[in-house]
């Protein structure tokens, strides 16, 4: 699963090529010390697979470097306590994300992920651009070979934002929402500004299914967030799902209240 966005993985990849070479290693013996195949590190390597974090971490065990190339992958390019959910995320079967306030970052267009970013104010010009990028890649997940089952739940609160430049990329945020909830794996329902009260105004979560069918669940804040995998804890989470499910519109319906949010902003 990959938890480090081009070009970054790449130069860690290329990092990791270089000191098995310096370290006269084949990969089927830099396998063995890393715990995976030789087949596993030639398709890493080659650019096929992606890198994870645990492949750095097996990278550092083989090549005794004392963590060096985990270090690498969580302080280049993506925040820390991001990477386990990148790592859920990535090798999900069935993907679930409720947002009451934004939309969700694999929906993002780039205009929008931009705006997003810049309201944290520490992050550099170079910083944002970086995450920017970090998260349109991270978006090819919908569009390869095997996609997930995706199914987003939207507050329309979240979708009728507007203020000082906003409006035409907000037009094109739903526009893109339109476009990609007609695909036959991707579901976008819309709870309506009627509903009123919900439990899901307590907070945005995702829930990811695993092949070996297990869940996972990811909570953000404003700290950062938290992989969450006890099986009480996650249950929680399924059951609040549900509640926020039934809350939003059916599909048809919920694109049709899509289209008329995106004329109330305007052109494009």
């Amino acid at each position: 699963m990959r938890d480090t966005p081009n070009p970054v993985a790449s130069f860690i990849v290329g990092e990791i090529r270089r000191a098995r070479g310096a370290a006269g290693m084949t990969q089927e013996a830099f396998g063995r010390g890393a715990g995976f195949s030789a087949s596993h590190v030639s398709a890493v390597e080659g650019g096929t697979r992606a890198l994870t974090l645990d492949f750095a971490r097996g990278a550092d065990r083989a090549l005794s470097t004392g963590g060096l190339f985990e270090r690498l992958a969580m302080k280049l390019g993506t925040p820390s306590w991001f990477l386990p959910w990148l790592d859920a995320e990535r090798g999900a079967t069935q993907l679930r994300y409720f947002e009451p306030n934004l939309i969700p970052g694999l929906l993002q267009v780039e205009h929008y992920a931009r705006a997003v970013l810049r309201t944290v104010d520490s992050l550099t010009d170079d910083e944002v651009e970086q995450r920017v990028k970090a998260r349109i890649d991270r978006q090819s997940i919908l569009t390869g070979e095997r996609p997930p089952q995706f199914v987003a739940v939207l507050d329309e609160a979240a979708l009728r934002r507007t203020g000082d430049g906003l409006g035409g990329i907000m037009a094109q945020q739903v526009a893109h929402l339109i476009a990609l909830a007609e695909l036959p794996h991707v579901h976008v329902n819309v709870i309506p500004l009627g509903s009123g009260l919900h439990v899901g105004l307590s907070g945005p979560f995702a829930l990811a299914r695993s092949n070996e069918g297990v869940w996972v669940a990811h909570l953000e804040n404003q700290l950062g967030g938290d992989v969450v995998d006890k099986d009480d804890d996650v249950a929680t989470l399924q059951a609040r799902w549900e509640s926020v499910r039934n809350e939003a519109l059916p599909r048809r319906q919920s694109i049709e209240l899509l289209k008329e949010v995106e004329s109330h902003h305007g052109p494009q």
